[in-house]
């Protein structure tokens, strides 16, 4: 059975940092692409960063390019995304998921395994 589990949420102040971390099991997903996702209360889910399978390519949406970065590690079947210069509108549930391809886009459509969430606030 697959299971993807996030960690790293938490509270932070607005400009602070916190890295999340999601680990697979089940399977190892090394040929395949992932990202993060994050859901705000009342809004839809969007796409945050996705990664190719060997780290090649990266995409990250606007709002985040130059404060979050993408990152896997295939041995340890990880991806992790790191976050700085956090801001209130951060604020939202965290999912990491995998891609049916090796490449990883930004549309919810592209991904068929997805993690449980972990809450990320960010205090103004």
């Amino acid at each position: 059975q697959v299971q993807l589990v996030e960690s790293g949420g938490g509270l932070v102040q607005a400009g602070g940092s916190l890295r999340l971390s999601c680990s697979a099991s089940g399977d190892t997903f090394t040929a395949n692409g992932k990202g993060w996702f994050r859901q705000a209360p009342g809004k839809e889910r969007e796409f945050v960063a996705g990664i190719a399978w060997n780290s090649a390519i990266t995409y990250y949406t606007d709002s985040v390019k130059g404060r979050f970065t993408i990152s896997r590690d295939n041995a340890k079947n990880t991806v992790s995304l790191q976050m700085n210069s956090l801001k209130p509108e951060d604020t939202a549930v965290y999912y990491c998921a995998v891609a049916t391809s090796s490449s990883s886009g930004g549309r919810i459509e592209e991904y068929d395994y997805w993690g449980q969430g972990t809450q990320v606030t960010v205090s103004s």
